[in-house]
This record gives structure tokens, sequence and C-alpha cells, in this order.
């Protein structure tokens, strides 16, 4: 028998006992108000000393009498309750005490009457059973006289079974380990069981502030430091905490009781708080400078919401060998090998946490840890398998600032001039090879300033700027993001760099490609200082560049308005990349190659369609509609229903269409 089955069964039979010595004095009180002879106790007491004999360590009613300071009139009103759930013989008890029938249950009446030691302070709503929800109140015109119960959650405990309140479903739930810790993670760990260990229980702990931009490490280091001391732990999120006070003081009561019952810590989850919103601030002010005992916050950044001693923490991301220790645990050293340094290529691109490299290898392989190298599959389909499953790990969630684009074109699909043809893949080349140039060549240790790749991309619409970052997105096999300039940029002062951060957190795990759109959103704002308003458009523009400068993947920025950057500006960013509207011998191979391969066409003149002064983007646009047309009336796409589509597409552009353009068509 292990030993937590014998103190389950020892503490079973000290329940049994207890409730067998309780029972036997009310049959006493009975006896004595009836004027008969009241039984004796040897029997019951010697039960008692056996059952306290056999507890290998204190049983649940002891530990809650200590833990809640509960006086012996206390005690045995909290068995007076558990015993009408726990032994039937008790409803009857209860009645013939109160000589009524219809009253077979608790009351203070008669707990005031019956039971030893009793004190009017036991009702008091600030006494342990009251405060605490140990026991629950029916509903009665008298209080002396309404209906006594036993809170469910004190009843398990008492049985030693170690149930959640249910009030807590679905606001707290618990945490277990599911890992070990790298030995950075574990050192702090380690260093919050020291930190508390040394406190005075008696007194509130400090609480220990863990902020980072992981939020599974965090939690990590939050379950092992519970461990350590035995403790279990349990996690909230700010969502989940009521607004309203008394709904809020009920749930710190149930809170602050199951810590005590479940010797657990709390962590307190605010990776998602709106700090902008204020009575939720208030709320989670309220809880945290209430709460007692072992009280853990996590946050994405450092800050003191509360007065108590606070304690903050730093939890970095796991560095680069940190990660490929990880990569070559989880993989095993016959799969390390066949990656032929694979693992060197996916960590220079991906920043994942212990987790979620254990999770892109499920996903890659179906399992946890590949323990043995999969001989069917070539090094390369292996590390292929690896790269996809990372993008999944590192994909970003940017909510509506960002619009993911699923790359599909090829450098096939560019006609651009030459000279900006090889400009884009040189940039290509510095994404590719960053991490050998930065880490393994040194350019790293002179400082992180100038590190990040960045672009602008100037010219009209429809030149192809969106196309080219799509073609370099898949050449590298990144996702690729569009980010809405216009969408981030806020009236309210300071918002726009709070937006701005929210999107390069999100994207930095993976390094995905940020395309900036509309950056004349900000640019056009960019104007001389003449009031605070200004002063602060200029900020934004500095820290976008900033962002971009220390971003550890490519940002690109498109703007119809190159002029508006002054020189200051244009030093901080790496390539700047003039599309060109498309001359005419572009347009023609635009035109040749605009109609997938499957369309039907016939008797289409490439050279005559690259008269019209059009981009690629308007051209594209032209094409589908034509093939709209072409479709309808049951044809091969001509020239005749180009036309149509020609003159639809000048329409929208507000533009003339003229003789010089189409003369002689049909």
């Amino acid at each position: 028998m292990t030993e937590a089955s014998t103190w389950l069964e020892a503490n079973r039979r000290y329940l049994a006992a207890s409730l067998a010595v309780l029972r036997r004095s009310m049959e006493r009180y009975i006896a004595r108000v009836n004027g008969k002879t009241e039984p004796t106790d040897a029997d019951v007491l010697q039960h008692m000393n056996e059952a306290v004999s056999s507890m290998p360590s204190p049983s649940a009613l002891e530990n809650l009498c200590s833990i809640f300071c509960l006086s012996p009139f206390e005690r045995n009103i909290l068995l007076l309750c558990a015993g009408m759930e726990l032994d039937s013989s008790f409803g009857h008890i209860c009645a013939s005490s109160q000589d009524d029938p219809v009253r077979g249950y608790p009351t203070f009446s008669l707990a005031l009457a019956a039971l030893d030691g009793a004190h009017w302070s036991a009702l008091n709503p600030a006494s342990p059973l009251r405060y605490w929800q140990l026991i629950e109140v029916g509903t009665g015109n008298v209080l002396t006289l309404s209906p006594l119960r036993i809170n469910e959650r004190i009843l398990h405990y008492l049985t030693g079974s170690q149930q959640p309140d249910e009030r807590l479903a679905g606001i707290m739930e618990p945490l277990v380990n599911d890992g070990d810790l790298i030995p950075s993670q574990r050192l702090l760990a380690e260093g919050i069981a020291r930190i508390w260990s040394q406190e005075d229980v008696s007194s509130k702990l400090s609480v220990i502030l863990l902020y980072g931009d992981e939020p599974s490490s965090k939690r990590a280091i939050a379950i092992a430091a519970c461990t350590e001391l035995g403790m279990r732990l349990n996690v909230i999120s700010s969502g989940f905490i009521p607004n309203s006070s008394s709904e809020l003081d009920s749930v710190i009561r149930l809170l602050e009781r199951e810590s005590v019952l479940g010797a657990s810590a709390l962590l307190l989850d605010l990776e998602d708080l709106d700090r902008s919103d204020a009575s939720k601030m208030r709320a989670v002010t309220r809880l945290a400078e209430r709460i007692r005992g072992a009280l853990i916050v996590i946050s994405r950044e450092r800050h003191q919401p509360i007065m108590r001693r606070m304690i903050s923490i730093e939890v970095p991301r796991l560095d680069s060998n940190e990660q490929r220790a990880v990569w070559k645990t989880v993989l095993g050293r016959d799969m390390t090998e066949n990656l032929n340094g694979g693992i060197d290529m996916l960590v220079s691109q991906f920043r994942l946490s212990e987790r979620s490299i254990h999770s892109a290898c499920q996903e890659a392989f179906g399992r946890f840890v590949p323990c043995n190298c999969d001989t069917s599959h070539s090094s390369d389909d292996l590390m292929n398998r690896l790269w996809d499953a990372c993008r999944v790990q590192a994909r970003p969630r940017l909510e509506d600032l960002a619009q993911k684009i699923e790359p599909s074109a090829e450098w096939s699909d560019l006609v651009l001039p030459g000279p900006l043809l090889q400009t884009l893949k040189e940039i290509v080349v510095h994404v590719r090879h960053r991490a050998q140039v930065y880490e393994s060549w040194g350019f790293a240790s002179r400082g992180s300033r100038g590190l990040g790749i960045s672009a602008l991309f100037a010219g009209a619409s429809g030149t192809g700027k969106t196309m080219a970052a799509e073609v370099m997105a898949n050449d590298l096999r990144l996702d690729l993001y569009r980010i809405d300039l216009s969408q981030v940029v806020s009236k309210y002062i300071g918002e726009t760099e709070k937006n701005l951060r929210r999107v390069f957190e999100a994207a930095e795990d993976g390094g995905a490609i940020l395309l900036f759109d509309e950056a004349d959103a900000l640019f056009g704002k960019r104007s001389d200082v003449k009031d605070s308003h200004d002063r602060y458009a200029n900020i934004e523009i500095s820290y976008l560049l900033q962002r971009m400068e220390s971003y550890r993947g490519l940002a690109i920025l498109t703007t119809n308005m190159k002029e508006a950057l002054d020189t200051a500006f244009t030093r901080r960013i790496r390539f700047i990349v003039q599309f060109p509207f498309p001359n005419a011998t572009q347009r023609a191979e635009i035109w040749r190659r605009v109609f997938p391969r499957d369309t039907p066409t016939e008797h289409i003149d490439v050279n005559r369609l690259a008269k019209l002064n059009m981009t690629g983007g308007n051209i594209h646009n032209t094409a589908l509609y034509a093939a709209f047309l072409a479709a309808e009336s049951d044809n091969k796409v001509n020239m005749s229903h180009i036309l149509r589509a020609v003159r639809a597409e000048y329409a929208k552009m507000e533009q003339p269409l003229t003789e010089a353009e189409i003369g002689g068509w049909l």
C-alpha cells in the first residue's frame, strides 16, 4: 500500500471516529434533556485513540482546524454539518435534539445548546466558519434557527479529496509540469523558491513578477518553483477576473481558501491584459493587493501594479546555444547528424521556446521525440518538414493589424529591369545568410544597431511591389504579412507605437517578412515641428525605422512618396528599390505572361496591347475581366474581350482612352 493510500485509509477512520465521538456527545445531550441515563464514552474514545495513533501525519480535519484557527466549538459545528452528509443517523439526532421531527438538520441554536465550549462569536460573519465559507447558512427568518450545511469543497477536503470549489470552475485551473527546464530557467525557479522559503509565511509573501516574451517558459518556471517548495500551482487569467467589487471579493476569498486547502500558489496571467481598461486594471490591482499566500504574476512587460513588495525577474528567450541543445535533445543524435547542420539553419531563422520545439517535432514527425532517424526520407525532406513545422509554431497572431498573404509568385513572374531584379535577389541573400555573417563572422558583436534587414519599395500602385515581396517570401519559404499602416496609425498620442510594437513582437519568433503598406500614412505626416502633434508624428516614423533596424526578419515599407523621406531616414534603410512604370517592352512581356497556361486565347497581339499605358497591376485586372467576358460568351479570350475590359479599367482609373492606344484594334 502506498503512503498516500495509507493516509487516506487512516484519515477515513479518524473522521469516522471523530463523528462517532460527536454523535455520542449529542446522544448524551438528548438523554440529559429527557432525564434519562447518559451513555458512556468509553467505547468511542477507545476507537478515537486508535484512529489517532494510526495517522501517519495530521488528518484533514486537524489540518483544517489549524489552517483556519477553529475553536473546539467551531470544530464540532463543522463536524455536525459533515455528519449530516456522511452519516444518516445525524438527521434523527438533530431532530431529537431540537424536539422537532421537521428540524432534522443542524442550526446555530442547536450547536449553542448541545455542544461544549459554545460561544456566540462563532456566528459572526467574520468568524472562520462564515468568512471562509466553511459552512453555508440556509434560508430562514431567524439566524440561529436557519439550516446549516457544510460547503461541498470542505466536505471533500475532510474525506481526503482535493477537488477545487466548483464556483472556481472556468476561472481557475491547475497547472502541471510537462517537461524539464533548461539550466538557466532552472536557476530562476530555484531562486524564486529560495526567496519564498526565507520569508515569514505568517505575513504576505513577496509577489514574484516574471516578465518577458515567452508565456510557456514563464509558466514552466513558476511550476518548477512551486514544485521545489512542495506546492501546487493554479492559474487565473486577467480576462476571468470579475470587475464588480462584490463578485471580486467573493472570488478572492475562494482563491485564498483554495491556496491554503490545496497547499498551492496562484499564477496571475496578465499576458493579454488591456491596460486601457480602467475597471479591469482596478480589479487586477485589488486582487493582487488582497490575495494572501504565494502569488506569481506573468506579463510581457515589467510594471508595478501594486503597492505590495514585488520582485521582478526577467525571463529571457532561449539563446542560440540553448535552442541548439534543446533541438539536439528532442531530435536525438541520429536525426541531428542526418540533418547535416540543419539545426543551425532552424535556430538562425526561428526563435522558439522549448515547448514550441517539442511541438514542431510532433508536427513534423507525429511524435514528440523521434528517437531514430527515418531512413525512408532524405535529409532535405526531413529539413523541409521541420522548417514548415517551425513556421506553424512561430506563426504570429497579429489580429486585425495584419493580413497573411499566401505567396505564389516566383522570380519568373516578375517583369522588372535587370538591376532592380538583382537588388531584390541581394535582399534575399542578406536574409538567408544573416546568421553566418552576424554570428559566425562576428558582425553582431560590434553592436546590434543596423543589423535589421529593411527595404523601401517605392513606386506607383501596380508596379510590382507586393508581388516582389511575395516572390522573396516564396524563395525564402517564410510567412508574409501585410500591415496597412493607415490602420495602425492612431490619432491618439502613443497608440501608434503600441500598435507597431505588437506587430513586431508577434512576428519576431518566426522572422516573418513584414510588408508595411501605405507608409504614406506616416511619411505624409512628416513636417516641420510646429506643435506637439508634429513632434509625435515624427517620433512615430523614427520608432518604426528603429524597430525595422532591430527586427531579426525582413521588414519592407511601400510608399508612393519616396521624396517624403529625408536623408536621415534613408540612411537607416538598407535597401531602397524604385519600381518604375513599365515601358512598352516590359508591358508586352507582362501581357505575354498574364494569362495562365490553361486559359484559352486567340489572336492576342501583345505589341498592340503594350501601347496601353498600364501598370502590371492594371494589366492583371484587365486580363481577369476579359477572361470572365470570354467565359460568358463561351469563346476564347480575344482582342474584343480585352478591349471591353480595357475600357472598364480606364474608367475605373478615371483616365481617357486615346486613339493612339487602341487605334486599329478591330
